[in-house]
């Protein structure tokens, strides 16, 4: 019932149209100036970005969300008439058991894959540590990163999921496109241009990964937490000169970049831990029908 929750808002599609295109413009407008610039106006680009201290430049990359994720709050309440509850979850009132289990969870694998991976070789790997700047960082992280994530998530998962899904009439469409979508919306990212366009099969498989979350636990809380627990860990953990979050991390890695090692590891995460996560998930919330929740009818709740 997750996707017709829409159906309880006004969804004309002049609505729609102007929610879209005011709360998705920042990932629109990167996309775009990603495209229509040059290899090396992009290097330039990035070259005046490393030299703002890392974080102010968090800041800087990271208030835009805040006002993003107001803004679409506040046109889901005014102008589809619904209330933010809808938007989250099919359920009476939000979990926020859910959300704290998923951050939790993601949290553990990413220091567990970062302790295994130090163990192994850690010559490129080096001690980033400065109490002052990662005491800034940390306070920045929590107070800035929960409204990053929360627009991507409610915009992608939330609204434009449901909003596609009453079109379609169908499952399995919204979820395939908001995660193309979600994908390509990260095209301007630094890994992008070092990496080349393979890196999308990680963005887009990521954004499958909380497609599948939502549709099957019938809310967004999972997919809050792991997006927060991952971007948080991206920030705290480790950094190095060609992520998109360039931080006063714990470590830092210093070796040069390996596209071919980096979309591996991209891969295996996909192939590999990304089904360990389902798989707990599964178990915990106890998930059926996975066939019909994935790729059903959808019908208007008045019907049903």
């Amino acid at each position: 019932m997750f996707i017709e929750q829409a159906y309880k808002g006004n969804n004309a599609w002049w609505r729609v149209f102007i929610t879209t295109f005011f709360t998705a413009g920042i990932f629109v407008g990167n996309s775009i100036a990603y495209f229509m610039m040059s290899k090396e106006q992009m290097e330039n680009v990035y070259k005046s970005m490393n030299e703002i201290p890392n974080n102010w430049s968090l800041i800087l990359n990271l208030t835009p969300f805040m006002f993003l994720l107001g803004l679409l709050f506040f046109l889901v309440h005014n102008l589809h008439k619904r209330n933010i509850i809808s938007l989250t979850t099919s359920r009476k009132k939000i979990d926020y058991n859910r959300f704290f289990f998923s951050l939790g969870l993601i949290v553990l694998l990413n220091v567990v894959v970062f302790v295994i991976s130090y163990s192994i070789d850690n010559s490129m790997i080096q001690w980033n540590f400065n109490p002052l700047k990662f005491s800034i960082l940390f306070i920045i992280s929590l107070l800035f990163f929960p409204f990053q994530i929360g627009l991507e998530e409610y915009l992608f998962r939330g609204y434009l999921m449901q909003q596609i899904g009453v079109i379609a009439k169908n499952r399995w469409f919204p979820l395939l496109f908001t995660s193309i979508v979600f994908g390509l919306f990260h095209s301007a990212n630094p890994e992008v241009a070092k990496m080349g366009f393979g890196v999308m099969i990680f963005y887009i498989g990521t954004g499958i990964l909380l497609g599948i979350m939502t549709l099957m636990d019938e809310s967004i809380e999972l997919a809050l937490g792991f997006h927060l627990g991952n971007n948080l860990m991206a920030a705290l953990l480790i950094t190095s000169d060609f992520t998109a979050l360039k931080t006063d991390a714990l470590f830092k890695y210093s070796g040069v970049e390996n596209p071919v090692d980096m979309l591996n590891e991209m891969i295996v995460s996909i192939l590999i831990v990304y089904p360990i996560i389902l798989y707990i998930f599964a178990k915990r919330y106890k998930w059926i029908n996975w066939t019909d929740k994935l790729t059903g009818k959808i019908q208007p709740i008045t019907e049903q």
